[in-house]
Parts: structure tokens; C-alpha cells; sequence
């Protein structure tokens, strides 16, 4: 695992700073050993084989999902973070209410795919969502295992709700939340500001996710009220991403609208309110803003403290993989976003997608 600066991340680093400047930030800033580098994505589900195996990518391969600029990003961070939208189970019955299972939107990767999470640089993953429970708790436990197995973190189950990475003397703290069954939830924020502040009080650190808000192409803004989607509470994001900091969160990145939305500093500490489908296989709606995403890269001080970070706009083609959007839909869509739901917000945010707070 790339839980420690190796030879490997820094060759990744100069290769993506060759390819991909990051603007305002020198090379030896970059490598400062002062400062913590952290990649965040949206949604990933690489194919499932519910109802069948049409739904998988050609061959059964799901390293042709991630282009090699994307390899490239995923891997020159210290920690790179994702959300995990269902389970790894070759086999299992359904346990999500569907009327008709034929199309149930039900999701689990075969038990080989979390290769290509370790294999892509993924440090830590979310298992709060509203997938991790489609096939009960045979996908949740055969999920954790594999993650255990190649050494990947998750947090966001009501069984295992944190994680702490180590990297050096420095403790990196893992939480997320959800409405969902079986998820620490995004509703309880009692509980959620007492995992936190827990959390803090053993790391340096701390990391904080959730899956939250409605979805969809009709929900791309924040707007700081509790958020009804088909009946369900979804959470108010911008106030849980505030209860989250007040407890001693310094990062939170937010997910489950399947769209972009702002980004904001909230206390100097960085909130994305959705970072979309990242990489979402079939079976997922990828017409418009829902086919673009972010990877959000930022650096902070140890003390989780927001330094500058950059966009790296991805979008997805066809059935779904992801790859660099040259024409920067993400970049424009959170730079417009951010402007309008989050207008005192003391962020700037260039067109090449870097960002930083402005000076007095």
C-alpha cells in the first residue's frame, strides 16, 4: 500500500507534475514534508453482475476503467479517498427491496475488482451509502475482508464505523456517514459529533465523508435545507458538513447526488458537497452532469489545515470509465456552483482548476 511517500508515489508525482501542473504549488512545496496531500472522488462501481454479467465492462477487466493520467493522479497522494457505491460478492442473493428484480438496481462487483482499487492508489473508502446493503451482510463482511486483504480502510458502517491510517508519526482519521440502514447516519448528528470528536482526539488528522443530499441533474445546488429525495431524509449536507467540522473534522467530502456540486472552507477546512460518479459502470445515468466529475487533490499542514488544492475535471464516455475532460466541465460547473449557492465563500478558483483561499 502507498501509506508512506515511496519511490513509487514520487516517480507518480514528477510524472504529474510534468503532465499536470499544479498551479501556485512549486514542486518542493509539493514534497514538503509539512504537508499532507489528499485525493478525493465520487461514486465507484466498476460493473456488476446483477441481474447478470452483461452489466460488467469487456473481459471481466476493470483496470480498462482508469485511464493512465487518472493512475497517475490517484497515486501521487499520500491518501486517496472514494466512495465505494456497493459490494465485492461473486455470488449471493438479493436482499434489497425491489418490485421487480429483473431491474432492481442492485449492485456487487466480482471479489477480483478490488485489485483495481489497490492497483488505482485508493488508501480509504467509504461504505456509507445506499448500496453497501443490496446483498446483506454476506456483501458487507466479504466486502471488508477483501479491503482488509490488500490493505485498503473503510469506515461508515455501524460495525465498523472508523479507521486511522499511520503514514510516518502522523495519525490520519477515517469516518463516514449516510441515511442508510445499517450506516452511521448523516441524521444523528449526536453521534456523529461524538465519532468525530473521538476520532480527532486519537489523530492528527481527520477525514470525514458522507452520502447525502438528493440526486440528480435537478439537484446540483446546495441549498442549506433538509434535502427529501422519494420519501427519505437525505440530510441537510451544509449544516452536517459544519456539525462535522465543529467536532474536529478537516476534511469532508461529500457524495450521493451523482452530480457536482460547490465546494467551500469552512474554520480553513476544506468541504465538497458532492463529488459525483467517478467511476460508475452501467446501470448508472451518465447523460449531462452526471458524466462529469472532479478529483479534488488538496494539501493541508498537519494539523489538517486547508493549504491550496486543484481540480482535475474527468468525465465519463459510453457505459462509463473514467478519464480527463478536456473541456473542464467540472472545473466550470463547481467555479459557477460555488459562486451561486456559497457566495461569501473566500475562495478562488482558476479556470486550469486550481484553488485557494484569498488574501486580506
Amino acid at each position: 500500500m502507498k501509506n508512506t511517500f515511496n519511490i513509487y508515489r514520487f516517480c507518480s508525482l514528477l510524472l504529474l507534475l510534468f503532465f499536470f501542473p499544479f498551479p501556485k504549488i512549486s514542486a518542493q512545496q509539493e514534497i514538503d514534508s509539512s504537508l499532507i496531500s489528499v485525493v478525493g472522488v465520487g461514486d465507484i462501481m466498476m460493473g456488476t453482475n446483477f441481474p447478470n454479467s452483461s452489466y460488467l465492462p469487456p473481459n471481466n477487466d476493470c483496470e480498462q476503467l482508469f485511464s493512465s493520467e487518472i493512475r497517475g493522479i490517484l497515486n501521487s497522494a499520500h491518501i486517496t479517498f472514494g466512495n465505494l457505491e456497493g459490494c465485492f460478492l461473486n455470488e449471493g442473493k438479493v436482499e434489497k427491496r425491489c418490485k421487480d428484480t429483473t431491474i432492481c438496481y442492485a449492485f456487487k462487483m466480482p471479489d477480483k475488482y478490488v485489485n483495481c482499487l489497490f492497483s488505482n492508489g485508493f488508501d480509504v473508502v467509504s461504505l456509507a451509502n445506499n448500496h453497501i446493503g443490496d446483498f446483506g451482510e454476506k456483501g458487507r463482511s466479504n466486502t471488508m475482508r477483501l479491503l482488509d486483504s490488500v490493505g485498503i480502510r473503510y469506515g461508515g458502517l455501524l460495525s465498523h464505523p472508523t479507521s486511522i491510517i499511520e503514514i510516518d508519526t502522523l495519525k490520519i482519521g477515517f469516518c463516514a456517514f449516510a441515511p442508510n440502514t445499517g450506516t452511521c447516519s448523516i441524521n444523528d448528528t449526536i453521534t456523529a459529533k461524538r465519532i468525530i470528536t473521538d476520532l480527532k482526539s486519537q489523530c492528527d488528522i481527520v477525514i470525514t465523508s458522507f452520502h447525502g443530499g438528493a440526486e440528480g441533474s435537478s439537484h446540483r445546488h446546495v441549498t442549506r435545507n433538509t434535502e427529501i429525495f422519494y420519501g427519505e431524509n437525505r440530510g441537510n449536507v451544509y449544516q452536517f458538513a459544519r456539525v462535522a467540522i465543529d467536532a474536529g473534522a478537516d476534511i469532508v467530502f461529500g457524495h450521493g447526488p451523482h452530480v457536482t456540486r460547490a465546494i467551500d472552507i469552512y474554520k480553513n477546512r476544506f468541504i465538497a458537497y458532492s463529488l459525483g460518479n467517478f467511476c460508475t459502470y452501467a446501470r448508472f445515468n451518465l447523460k449531462g452532469p452526471n458524466g462529469f466529475a472532479p478529483i479534488v487533490r488538496l494539501l493541508v499542514d498537519k494539523s489538517g489545515k486547508f493549504v491550496k488544492g486543484k481540480i482535475y475535471p474527468i468525465k465519463q464516455s459510453g457505459n462509463g470509465g473514467a478519464a480527463i475532460d478536456n473541456q473542464s466541465s467540472a472545473i466550470k460547473e463547481i467555479k459557477s456552483l460555488t459562486s451561486t449557492d456559497i457566495p461569501e465563500s473566500n475562495l478562488v478558483i482558476e479556470n486550469d482548476g486550481s484553488f485557494y483561499i484569498k488574501e486580506k
